[in-house]
């Protein structure tokens, strides 16, 4: 199934912290936030699905909610011939599209934090979208 990426955008983007007390907070704690991806897709036309990738950090204790830090890039992506094999879509959905748009996306998230003036921000060079797809299907 062949396909090609048509349009690569920022959806939506979404970086607030809400005073100075959650910036300093946030700047001693960085450690107690995590980075989750999420992914989903919607039809377009009959041979063009959008990609929604969803990169946000997210606190792991809940008192920790002071900060708001999320980017969606949306990826259009066309198919040249009509799409049959699901098992085949799902992996270009969930592995292909995120792992080719996933540094670009990665740099906007860290610029973000950077020009906000943190610069100890870590944020996983590569991730392994096919791990992860895979554990996904186990579950």
């Amino acid at each position: 199934m062949n396909y090609k990426i048509v349009a690569k955008y920022i959806k939506d983007l979404n970086f607030k912290i809400s005073d100075t007390k959650s910036f300093f907070l946030l700047a001693e704690n960085i450690a107690n936030y995590k980075v989750k991806i999420n992914i989903k897709s919607n039809p377009i036309k009959e041979k063009i699905i959008s990609i929604e990738t969803t990169i946000l950090l997210s606190p792991v204790k809940e008192d920790l909610k002071n900060i708001i830090a999320n980017i969606t890039h949306s990826t259009l992506i066309e198919f040249g011939e009509k799409i049959n094999d699901k098992k085949k879509l799902e992996k270009i959905i969930l592995v292909e599209v995120p792992t080719t748009i996933y540094p670009d996306l990665r740099k906007t998230f860290i610029h973000l934090f950077e020009s906000s003036g943190f610069k100890n921000i870590k944020i996983d060079e590569v991730i392994n979208f096919e791990k992860l797809y895979e554990q996904r299907k186990t579950q």
